[in-house]
């Protein structure tokens, strides 16, 4: 019974060993535990193979070295984030020219692999622990090093945003939300979660993760035409035999470099920094509005570390519609819950969001809500000869007319949209017989109080004919009354043409007289 039961102990230990994917074999001298209460016979110690589910896809052989029947495998604690990841490598190496070369060029610039590296610290191990609860490649930790430096400020040419770089319509298919208030394209929960959710779908599709990520960079539909163009063509659909843009040609590559260095920086003369495994950050709720720097003061850190950690945000203020989350640093979470439940200022938000209730100018809408124009377009972004259509929110000063959180959803479907302001240009036409300052109003569209303003006289006024008269019309007005006139002439001119084209043949006629 005691033999059992010391049996049945050690297959539960194994078993949660099994389940255990960061396991890998240990090779130090870590001496094996002895058994010699139990009574059993004398056996050569054997090597037992156990399977563990592998990241990349099918089951992966662990080897543990057993004494007698009763395996044992001796677990190690990772020293580090870096010892971390390495221990979840499980992409097939590429081993290229070009792997060479960006080899050469990250080991050429410690400095900038220094600045990405200490960036990153912020975001590893959450990444990380994702990728293991999805049981991925824990190379993929390493993307946003190529895509973005680890830089959740960073914005392409393209208009990809956050530090997986994603597009706006990529981001929407994914459901990151891109309104006035925040764009989860940079929003490090967000924008971790639905990359990992695309490369996981790429995978699946393309069974090979080298093909996953080329398709990340250059989209699936063009890897998608790449393959089925070298399998009609009997040629290898491997990613480094595809043909491909210069760009993502070298995106695995890049990736392949990074994670070279990674396994072996003292090789590169590198030296990353100390980042230990541990949680940099934790989530913390908000359930009232309140500015950017009042959090930051609240959980007493930089504001550079605030929006570091927060740069979805694009606004001053933080909204607490819709249970509203912000990161922060694990030993400033409770000093922020402690500060904020012993905060006496007199309001956490100085803004709040107004809605234009019908088309405005600029400085109309500024009067409305107590703001200088050249405020309200700041901090808005509102650019010059452009009013604000109806419907559109606007982020205002909080007062005692606006003293309100902003609801759920303003928060959610918030917008500003404009519309081009009319310009008007001065303009001289001449009075017809009969033309009054009425009519002129009425043919050209505008006020009889504007015509007579402009021209200084009454609004029961009358033209002599020939007389010049003052308008403002729109350019685009202005611009086809010209086109009509020369329309006229055109007509005018084609006429008389015809005309001295029939003179022209009658004289001919004439002068050859009757024939025969």
């Amino acid at each position: 019974m005691k033999h059992f039961a010391l049996t049945t102990l050690v297959i539960l230990v194994l078993v949660g060993c099994a389940g255990t994917v960061s396991l890998k074999p240990d090779t130090s001298t870590t001496p094996l535990v002895k058994i010699n209460e139990v009574e059993r016979p004398a056996v050569t110690p054997t090597v037992m193979p156990v399977t563990i589910p592998n990241p990349a896809g099918g089951l992966k052989p662990l080897t543990t070295t057993s004494l007698g029947i009763y395996p044992v495998h001796p677990l190690r604690t990772p020293q580090d984030i870096w010892d971390r990841i390495r221990r979840g490598f499980a992409m097939p190496d590429l081993d290229s020219e070009l792997v060479r070369d960006r080899e050469l060029w990250y080991s050429s610039r410690p400095d900038y692999v220094d600045r990405m590296t200490e960036r990153g610290r912020k975001y590893l191990f959450y990444i990380v622990e994702e990728l293991e609860r999805r049981n991925m490649p824990s190379e993929l930790v390493l993307l946003p090093f190529i895509e973005s430096a680890f830089n959740p400020q960073a914005i392409s040419s393209a208009k990809a945003a956050g530090i997986w770089q994603f597009m706006p319509a990529t981001g929407r298919n994914f459901d990151l939300k891109q309104n006035m208030f925040k764009d989860d394209r940079r929003d490090v929960l967000a924008s971790t979660r639905a990359a990992l959710d695309y490369l996981q779908k790429l995978y699946d599709m393309f069974g090979d993760w080298h093909l996953a990520m080329a398709a990340y960079n250059w989209g699936e539909g063009r890897v998608q035409r790449a393959v089925n163009n070298a399998r009609k063509a009997g040629l290898s659909t491997a990613y480094a035999d595809l043909p491909m843009p210069m760009e993502t040609r070298f995106y695995v590559p890049k990736l392949q470099a990074v994670k070279n260095i990674i396994a072996n920086p003292e090789d590169f003369r590198i030296t990353l920094p100390d980042i230990q495994n541990h949680p940099f950050f934790q989530t913390v709720e908000i359930d009232r509005d309140m500015d950017v720097s009042v959090a930051a003061s609240l959980a007493e850190i930089s504001l550079s570390d605030f929006r570091s950690l927060n740069p979805s945000n694009t606004k001053p203020v933080l909204l607490a519609a819709g249970k509203a989350q912000i990161l922060l640093p694990w030993d400033n979470a409770e000093l922020f819950q402690g500060n904020l439940e012993a905060f006496r200022g007199n309001r956490l938000a100085s803004w709040t969001a107004w809605t234009a209730p019908i088309t405005l100018n600029v400085a109309d809408a500024a009067r409305r809500v107590g703001m200088t124009e050249e405020e309200l377009r700041r901090m808005n972004q509102i650019p010059p000869r452009m009013k604000i259509k109806a419907g559109s929110t606007l982020l205002v000063h909080r007062s005692s007319e606006f003293n309100r959180d902003v609801t759920e959803r303003v928060a959610d479907n918030g917008y500003l949209a404009f519309a081009p302001e009319t310009v008007l240009r001065k303009t001289l036409v001449k009075a017809g017989k009969k033309d009054t300052v009425t009519r002129l109003a009425l043919r050209y569209r505008v006020s009889t109080a504007q015509v007579a303003d402009w021209n200084n006289v009454s609004p029961s006024a009358a033209f002599k004919r020939g007389q010049k008269v003052v308008l403002y019309l729109p350019a685009q007005a202005e611009g086809v009354a010209r086109i009509n006139v020369t329309k006229k002439r055109g007509v005018v001119k084609k006429i008389v043409a015809e005309k001295t084209i029939r003179l022209k043949k009658q004289r001919r006629l004439a002068y050859q007289g009757p024939k025969g």
